[in-house]
């Protein structure tokens, strides 16, 4: 869950650090949240996008449910007990 944005998605990568330009930066990542930190990839709940957030402003969803994304097959196979799961094969 998104702490200023308000939706849900599922995390399909993370960088160790912020790996942008400092232009995209300036431009997007207006609380200033800290470059040395995580950011992760994520597909957004009933959307097309694919948003690059910092781990500060995310949160576990309490009570996870599938999310709708046109990508989200390409990532895992099944959701079961509240998580996703990748085909490892």
């Amino acid at each position: 869950h998104h702490l200023l944005f308000d939706y849900s998605g599922v995390i399909i990568d993370i960088d160790a650090n912020f790996q942008g330009t400092e232009t995209w930066y300036r431009e997007m990542a207006k609380s200033n949240p800290p470059r040395c930190k995580p950011w992760y990839h994520v597909l957004v709940d009933h959307s097309n996008s694919v948003t690059y957030v910092a781990e500060k402003n995310l949160e576990e969803n309490a009570f996870p449910k599938p999310i709708k994304h046109p990508l989200i097959n390409q990532f895992f196979k099944s959701f079961e007990n509240g998580s996703y799961k990748r085909d490892l094969s």
